[in-house]
């Protein structure tokens, strides 16, 4: 058992196990927040300055490892940023994993999950992953494809609860979708055009909460669409609004 998970481990890829932010306020933050491991540092060969001395120092006292590397491997490194200042850094975030490794590592145990489906405003990424975390959710499926890479605006609107949360890395949300599907899992939507109460369904026990896009809504295929009733001429919630609506009413059907 114990071979198998540092297998499992070792072929994860770097996007599976660590965050990575940039910019040297972000950096210096985490390398003094004693709640955060940071895995590495790494300096572009130009940087220099007070700020950066501050980094090397802290990075020293937390014995975390510092890289140099060219600017432009920095920049790459930041998701082409520009506000990367010459300095990046890989924070391990203990409970993200690849969907294969979360649908196995599951089981047939009870499940709730949100997919998130063309949802491209960090804001609204950070605010679901804070609010899926606190109502205990077992997972919010991040598609590399359409959504935002979990950097700053993301860990900010989440207030910092990205690193702790439950992130679940797939290529696509159509290949999520299938991979669930095929797993035993029921796959709702939420949907103002649905006829179906969210508060009066019976929900199953391994479910797919697909959150649509702002603009275009939901793009993949799913089993049942669900609305969230509104009163007074509201025609939608926010996509934050309405995860936290779906994750307390579903955590406390339990």
């Amino acid at each position: 058992m114990n071979s198998r998970r540092e297998s499992d481990e070792e072929r994860l890829s770097p996007r599976d196990k660590w965050i990575t932010i940039f910019g040297r306020k972000p950096v210096l933050e985490a390398l003094n927040d004693p709640g955060l491991s940071v895995a590495k540092v790494v300096v572009a060969d130009n940087a220099t300055g007070r700020s950066l001395d501050d980094i090397l120092r802290a990075a020293d006292r937390a014995g975390t490892p510092v890289q140099r590397a060219s600017p432009s491997r920095i920049q790459w490194l930041a998701g082409n940023s520009r506000h990367d200042q010459g300095v990046v850094a890989d924070i391990n975030a203990p409970r993200m994993t690849p969907l294969q490794n979360f649908v196995r590592d599951r089981g047939k145990r009870p499940t709730n999950v949100f997919l998130l489906d063309g949802v491209t405003n960090p804001g609204n990424v950070g605010m679901i992953l804070r609010t899926a975390t606190g109502a205990g959710f077992d997972g919010v499926i991040l598609p590399r494809a359409g959504t935002p890479h979990v950097g700053p605006l993301v860990i900010k609107a989440s207030a910092g609860v990205a690193f702790q949360a439950p992130i679940v890395n797939s290529p696509t949300a159509r290949a999520a979708v299938d991979e669930l599907r095929s797993a035993g899992y029921r796959i709702y939507g939420l949907s103002a055009r649905s006829s179906q109460s969210l508060f009066k369904a019976e929900l199953a026990p391994r479910a797919v909460f697909v959150l649509g896009g702002e603009t275009n809504g939901i793009s993949v295929s799913t089993d049942e669409d669900l609305e969230i009733p509104l009163h007074n001429g509201v025609e939608s919630l926010n996509v934050a609004v309405a995860a936290a609506v779906v994750a307390f009413e579903v955590t406390n059907r339990d």
